[in-house]
């Protein structure tokens, strides 16, 4: 790798494939760099400014310019004014992993429904490496509730899924664990968790359970240990030799006692950091098929996890998190493995239905058509001339060739699916194989997981009102006319997004106001794709608002059939307004958008035919976005 780009947070420092492997000499560099700037910019939590990434990255100013001017030409980030922002768009590449996976597809639903019947948190994690990587979220809303990310990286150590990944580690996955462990003592390469530096403690609730833990260390010395004897007197870590006292206080060779807290109401002791004990919680997993976080994240923060198994091997790890205030882990376990299990068992029914289907229908590898993605390019460095990069744009589409039914590809099938010469294609596979986001195996590549840590942590928390708030800005600047979003909220519209124009006279109205929907554009857009809109209670607030049901309704039939509405003067005197409906991916309405002026600016036709073709485009836009962020999630309306 150029010696002016760090290496990556959270790739594993030791890793044959992490950045600081010695770069093949076909590796694509901008590539490379392109790379380093997305990781740089999901660490930021999704902006940055340039000169902030120049310092992070290491790279030229003149170089962050140029790669983020081609990710922007992408759709991948958007440029506001000194900053670099992650768009939506950029969430395409950790889709194509997702889809390639097939687990969201088949189990998301599954996660969500445990998550609703135990009202507590539910994730599916994959293994990455010597982590573990989040790929469903189905979160609680309350004033504490888990804050982990669909893409989020976590040291399997400090986590319940961990230790039954390890559970089918090798000699190498554990030699990469120890060197990782002794490069980042602190934990600082995974940013979505705290450092490392705080101490385990043991309380006495948790005192019986260590004491039952070290007698059978103590009566059955061979306990497995990453498949090699544990006895009582070796270290958690490494092997060193541990004085094992009362509750497995740790010696003086290793630590000092810990004083007590004064007030704390129960023993505290000093023992190994977070982690130390990983090994040890393997072999226990290894033999109950489960296990317990017990606050190794953070204070308060419990979970419990089992493994969903495909073909006999871990496919994932489905976890029930929650709080030391509504459970301790003790409790967890006691009171929700039981349910665990038969979810679990559901969704490994699941995965073998599935697995039957497929073998009993087989169908030819599905290869994506053509991206044109030679045209794209060719027009784009025309247009940006040196500013556009396109080894870096060409290696970026590789990743999107891979998808549902396109698990594994060869490099013939790449070339295909991206249009690109079999040469730059392999290039591009290369780079991306040393950097660890696709394996290789008997000419088949492979996404790995790692792709979700291009943008997809900040990016998988966007609302519809933040994906579409540039949109709505540009169509304002392009119009001179205010914009807003809303959505439909029983028989009323709620702004959820506004952007205003400074006119002596112009239409103000604030995020979160509520109107009848009605009388308004944006309400009756949303009315129309309802089988039964509610039209009670219609109310004249001007001499030409629309009052009767039957009138009303026909309205809206026309609203459905042409795929707008234009409202005159109905919710106010001189207000006009023209509408059109945000459908997601399924096509249903979940929000709409108007341009909104003084009825003096323009006629009735003059909005059908100058401002309508606007609307509609920059609606087209917003749901472009929407279509790419709510593939794998629930995308909040607010």
């Amino acid at each position: 790798m150029p010696s002016n780009v760090a290496p990556a947070p959270g790739t594993g420092t030791s890793s044959a494939a992490g950045a600081e492997a010695v770069v093949p000499a076909e590796a694509v560099t901008p590539l490379i760099r392109g790379i380093a700037v997305l990781r740089r910019l999901t660490d930021a939590d999704g902006v940055s400014s340039l000169s902030g990434l120049e310092r992070s990255t290491g790279l030229a100013r003149s170089t962050v310019d140029r790669i983020t001017a081609t990710l922007a030409r992408r759709g991948y980030v958007r440029l506001d004014g000194r900053d670099a922002v992650l768009a939506p768009r950029l969430m395409e590449l950790g889709n194509a992993y997702l889809a390639a996976l097939r687990l969201p597809r088949l189990l998301d639903a599954h996660a969500d429904a445990l998550a609703d019947e135990l009202d507590e948190s539910v994730s599916l994690a994959v293994g990455d490496q010597d982590g573990i990587r989040f790929i469903h979220q189905a979160t609680r809303r309350r004033a504490m509730s888990l804050s982990f990310r669909i893409g989020d990286l976590l040291p399997a150590e400090r986590t319940a899924p961990g230790p039954l990944f390890a559970t089918e580690w090798g000699d190498r996955e554990w030699a990469r664990w120890h060197e990782r462990r002794a490069a980042d003592p602190e934990d600082r390469g995974f940013p979505a968790v705290p450092a490392r530096s705080r101490p385990i403690e043991y309380g006495e609730d948790d005192q019986n359970d260590e004491k039952d833990r070290i007698g059978a260390n103590r009566t059955n010395p061979t306990n497995r240990k990453n498949g090699k004897a544990l006895t009582a007197a070796q270290d958690l870590t490494v092997g060193k030799d541990l004085t094992v006292g009362k509750d497995l206080t740790v010696g003086k060779s290793l630590a000092a006692d810990r004083p007590e807290e004064p007030g704390a109401g129960r023993s505290a002791r000093r023992l190994p950091t977070l982690g130390d004990d990983f090994e040890q919680r393997t072999a226990e997993a290894r033999e109950a098929g489960w296990a317990l976080d017990d606050q190794l994240i953070e204070p308060g923060l419990v979970a419990l996890s089992m493994p969903v198994r495909e073909a006999g091997r871990i496919a994932c790890v489905v976890s029930v998190v929650s709080h030391t205030s509504r459970h301790t882990a003790a409790d967890l376990r006691d009171t929700l493995l039981p349910r665990l299990r038969e979810a679990v068992a559901a969704m490994e029914r699941e995965l073998r239905e599935a697995q039957h289907a497929e073998s009993a229908t087989p169908t030819p590898r599905a290869t994506a058509a053509p991206s044109g993605l030679a045209v794209w390019t060719g027009a784009s460095k025309q247009e940006l001339g040196r500013e556009f990069i396109e080894s870096l744009a060409r290696g970026l589409t590789v990743i999107t060739a891979f998808g549902e039914g396109r698990a594994e590809l060869n490099l013939t099938e790449v070339a295909q699916a991206t249009g690109l010469a079999r040469a730059t294609a392999r290039r591009a596979l290369i780079t991306l194989e040393h950097l660890g986001y696709v394996t290789a195996h008997d000419r088949v590549f492979r996404l790995t997981p790692r792709v979700l840590g291009l943008g997809f942590p900040p990016l998988s928390r966007t609302s519809l009102a933040e994906i579409a708030a540039p949109h709505l800005t540009e169509l304002s600047q392009r119009l001179h006319d205010s914009v807003s979003l809303a959505v439909l909220t029983g028989d009323e519209i709620q702004y959820t997004g506004r952007v205003s124009t400074s006119r002596v006279m112009s239409v103000h109205i604030t995020i979160g106001t509520r109107l009848p929907a009605y009388p308004t554009a944006l309400g009756r857009v949303m009315l129309a794709d309802l089988p039964e809109p509610p039209l009670t209670e219609l109310l004249p607030l001007t001499p030409r608002t629309i009052t009767d049901p039957a009138r009303l309704k026909a309205v809206l039939d026309r609203v459905r059939e042409e795929g707008y509405a234009l409202v005159d003067e109905e919710l106010e005197v001189g207000l006009r307004s023209v509408a059109v409906p945000v459908r997601e991916r399924g096509g249903r309405v979940v929000a709409a958008v108007n341009v909104a002026m003084h009825s003096s600016r323009r006629t009735p036709e003059e909005c059908v035919a100058e401002v309508l073709p606007e609307l509609r485009a920059a609606v087209g836009r917003i749901e472009e976005d929407l279509w790419v962020a709510g593939r794998f999630r629930r995308v909040p309306r607010t």
